[in-house]
């Protein structure tokens, strides 16, 4: 199938991986500052330190969950497109 015949990425997908993006991005650079704050000998006890390091523990698993349902439509969209050129 050429790539004039392809169905495009939906806004649903879009949207899926723009939120994949975001909390992986969000997570990398949480631990980041974690792993810095901690090189410098800054004290991450108050709430700020503690929702930054909490941060990951939440977003990767979530991000995680969206990346196996945005691979999911764009195989079932793939397989569609498949059908259709048959």
């Amino acid at each position: 199938m050429s790539d004039v015949e392809k169905t495009p990425a939906t806004r649903p997908e879009r949207a899926l991986t723009f939120m994949v993006v975001t909390l992986v991005g969000l997570s990398v650079l949480a631990i980041i500052a974690v792993l810095v704050c901690g090189l410098v000998g800054v004290n991450l006890n108050n709430d700020f330190g503690r929702t930054v390091a909490l941060l990951p523990v939440i977003a990767l698993p979530v991000g995680l969950v969206l990346m196996i349902a945005l691979l999911v439509m764009s195989m079932r969209r793939r397989l569609r497109d498949d059908r259709r050129s048959k």
